[in-house]
């Protein structure tokens, strides 16, 4: 592939909306993931390099959310220790496995998180007993959706979203600012192990990373400033969107064959 300068333009722009929308409800890999494939990049070197460049996004959400005060890292060590350990795993196995029965649950999966989120009453923080304690959320959701997110990837941000509300009774804003602490910690973990593989396309990563890195700011700061009003549609959207395009590329053939 040709490394133009129109290319890296076109990359850190989609790399900045994808930074906005992942900051707020993930799914920031449905615009970032086809975009390097569509100029040339293979794909597991896309997969390693879109971790590159999200990972800068996903740290500069975190950071913001840490220094509003709405997250406390102390809180959520054991939730990073396992989060980093199921991503590093997944990372690994994918360099030499096909992800391709991950792919075929994870539709089924956020469109069930899409329903959850449409049809259940606003979340606000529930002071009662979480369905999970600290150390069994962290051990089970952590290290699972972690080593997903290391395998395979979108959807990432959703699922720790409807986990945290569901199963730690937050917020919604709450369960989003602590998404993006265990979502760099997962990025950072399976970008360790593709850059020992020599995966990564660090041109083209760092300028997405730049992009990538306003756009999650922007994006976190709008979470604070709107709440719920805007991170709830934009949740069920983006799981839809991406389960509808999950379900396009595994089954074009029957969907096409129905009209």
């Amino acid at each position: 592939m040709e490394i133009t300068f129109e290319v890296l333009a076109l990359l850190f722009v989609v790399a900045g909306v994808a930074g906005f929308i992942d900051a707020m409800a993930g799914g920031g890999g449905l615009l970032t993931l086809p975009a390097l494939m569509a100029v040339g990049v293979p794909p597991t070197q896309a997969l390693a390099t879109n971790k590159l460049q999200s990972s800068f996004g996903s740290f500069s959400a975190s950071f913001y959310f840490v220094r509003q005060g709405i997250v406390k890292l102390s809180e959520m060590k054991m939730a990073i220790i396992f989060t980093f350990i199921g991503s590093a795993i997944g990372a690994e196995l994918v360099q030499h496995l096909d992800p391709g029965v991950l792919t075929s649950l994870i539709p089924l999966l956020l469109i069930g998180i899409s329903l959850y989120f449409l049809l259940a009453p606003k979340t606000r923080e529930d002071k009662n007993k979480p369905a999970l304690r600290n150390n069994l959320f962290a051990f089970t959701v952590g290290s699972s959706v972690g080593f997903y997110d290391g395998f395979f990837g979108p959807g990432t941000g959703s699922i720790f979203t409807v986990c945290f509300v569901a199963l730690g009774h937050f917020s919604l804003v709450d369960a989003t600012a602590r998404t993006k602490v265990l979502n760099f910690t997962s990025n950072i973990a399976a970008l360790t192990f593709f850059v020992i593989a020599g995966l990564p396309i660090w041109e083209i990563g760092l300028v997405m990373a730049g992009g990538n890195f306003i756009g999650a700011r922007v994006g976190a700061k709008v979470v604070l400033t709107k709440g719920q009003a805007w991170v709830r549609p934009l949740v069920i959207t983006m799981s839809m969107l991406m389960a509808l395009k999950l379900l396009w590329e595994q089954h074009q053939q029957w969907l096409l064959s129905m009209f």
